[in-house]
This record gives C-alpha cells, sequence and structure tokens, in this order.
C-alpha cells in the first residue's frame, strides 16, 4: 500500500535534464504536462527557467 517514491530527475526520459520526467514519475502524471506547465511559466511568469536550473542542481539522478 505504502509506495516508497523519491524525487529523481529520469535520465531515461529526458530532453534537456530530466527534471520534467522525475516529476511527472513522482506525481504520477503525464511528462507532457509537466513540460507544458514549464513551458508556459517561463513564457508568462519568467520564473520557469530558473526553477528548472534550480531543480536541476538539487534533484539526485536515477
Amino acid at each position: 500500500m505504502y509506495e516508497n517514491k523519491r524525487l529523481r530527475r529520469n535520465m531515461f526520459n529526458k530532453v534537456i535534464g530530466g527534471v520534467c520526467s522525475g516529476l511527472a514519475d513522482y506525481f504520477g502524471i503525464d511528462v507532457v504536462l509537466v513540460r507544458a506547465i514549464f513551458v508556459a511559466s517561463f513564457l508568462f511568469a519568467g520564473v520557469g527557467g530558473g526553477l528548472y536550473l534550480i531543480l536541476w542542481l538539487l534533484m539526485p539522478t536515477i
């Protein structure tokens, strides 16, 4: 019943650093949705790029 999930970058399904695919695996959602959210936050709010870089540095790899 308890699933041991860890937030990690997925290096097998990556485009740049694997952050979006790692987040999608952790939350159990489609990776395309996570990537679209990052692109939208980068274009409209300007925080997507900085957040992606921070997560890239902090998240361990699989």
